[in-house]
């Protein structure tokens, strides 16, 4: 399954030219708000040395590698909630992403314009959250109305009594976040929600509680040798959201690295002592917080890496690759990457006892191989 992840932000924070660089696609990118009036979407592999090893492994003639679906949703504005900047559309876009990427802006330029003629990443995120809260209270306010009168017939309708706790559970859960919505406590929507479900009750999907990761859009100054260690900004979103959540990017530079050849890109990352690109760190703070994994199928033809949420069964992931394998799956054979690498080949790991029969309740790990039986 691709992730699909959603760029956001106010205009002119570096938003559009960051799509442009990590997608290497070509869309607009203006010194103006709204440049971006439709969500532009592409479709970025997954970087994973893994997978070349493998295909060497195997002799792959084809290399299919885990992708990324990046969204460059247009730049959102106070009051975007009631409409205010074509805000309704945008805000209808989040709604289909899995991740949210904030992109704030963290360096100052004379040249390029603020929407709030100030540089502040904070209150970027704040006004972009408050829009996502105040969006989700609308929908909150309708969902409840429509609680009200279906526990007022319920009875009338013959529901049984454990449709009308549900019901009750629900109704519950939409009251207190409601409430927090109300009062502007994110983190407290999010706890709560994260609470029901796992007493197996839900509601509408949340805009404001989506996940979501931080791009601090640095200058290049900043980005060499680690000097965005001392931008105040960076510092800042750091303090509030830890480091896992705030990623240093700067923007112009991965719009040049975007536009050069493997050796030059790797050339400019040691010249910047960089170890990984903007789009590597994008990608591996995206995993780690949708709680993403990689598996992989591979052979002569072609070495293919898969990515599925931790902790779904090897039946499940089976249906990640055709819907025909999980209906009919059987078994499958299983081993690790690191233990196909160390072996050198599949004669040499099945000699040593490595390669392993699991049944459908088998729970797929990081870097596993998978060959699948199934028969329909």
């Amino acid at each position: 399954m691709a992730i699909q992840a959603g760029l956001v932000g106010l205009p002119n924070v570096g938003k559009s030219t960051l799509f442009n660089a990590l997608t290497k696609a070509s869309i607009p990118a203006e010194n103006y708000p709204f440049c971006t009036v439709d969500p532009h979407i592409a479709i970025t592999n997954v970087p994973d040395e893994r997978l070349e090893k493998l295909a060497k492994t195997f002799g792959s003639q084809k290399l299919i590698p885990a992708t990324v679906q990046f969204s460059d949703i247009a730049g959102l504005v106070k009051g975007a909630s009631k409409g205010e900047g074509l805000g309704n559309q945008f805000l209808a876009n989040i709604m289909n992403v899995d991740l949210i990427i904030h992109v704030l802006r963290c360096f100052e330029d004379e040249d390029i314009t603020h929407v709030h003629n100030k540089i502040n990443p904070l209150d970027d995120f704040e006004v972009i959250s408050s829009e996502l809260m105040l969006k989700d209270l609308e929908s909150i306010e309708k969902k409840e109305e429509k609680l009200t009168a279906l526990l007022k017939g319920a009875k009338s309708k013959n529901y049984t009594t454990q449709q009308i706790k549900e019901l009750e559970k629900e109704q519950e859960l939409i009251k207190k976040i409601k409430n927090y919505l109300n009062s502007g406590n994110l983190e407290a929507v999010i706890k709560t929600v994260d609470e029901y479900e796992q007493e197996g009750i839900r509601t509408i999907h949340l805009l404001s509680a989506k996940n979501f990761i931080i791009i601090a859009n640095i200058s290049e100054d900043d980005l060499q040798s680690k000097n965005y260690l001392n931008n105040e900004h960076y510092k800042k979103l750091v303090e509030k959201f830890g480091k896992n959540k705030v990623i240093p990017v700067s923007a112009k530079i991965e719009a040049e690295l975007a536009q050069l050849s493997e050796q030059e890109k790797q050339e400019m990352l040691d010249a910047l002592e960089i170890q990984n690109s903007g789009l590597d760190q994008i990608i591996k703070s995206a995993y780690k917080n949708l709680n993403m994994i990689t598996f992989f199928t591979c052979g002569p033809k072609e070495a293919h890496a898969w990515s599925i949420k931790k902790g779904i069964t090897i039946k499940k992931a089976a249906g990640t690759i055709h819907s025909d394998m999980e209906r009919g799956f059987i078994c499958a054979l299983v081993y690790n990457y690191k233990d196909i690498i160390e072996a050198g080949n599949e004669a040499k790991l099945r000699d040593s006892g490595k390669i392993r029969t699991e049944g459908k309740d088998y729970i797929v790990q990081d870097g596993d191989v998978l060959l699948i039986r199934f028969n329909v």
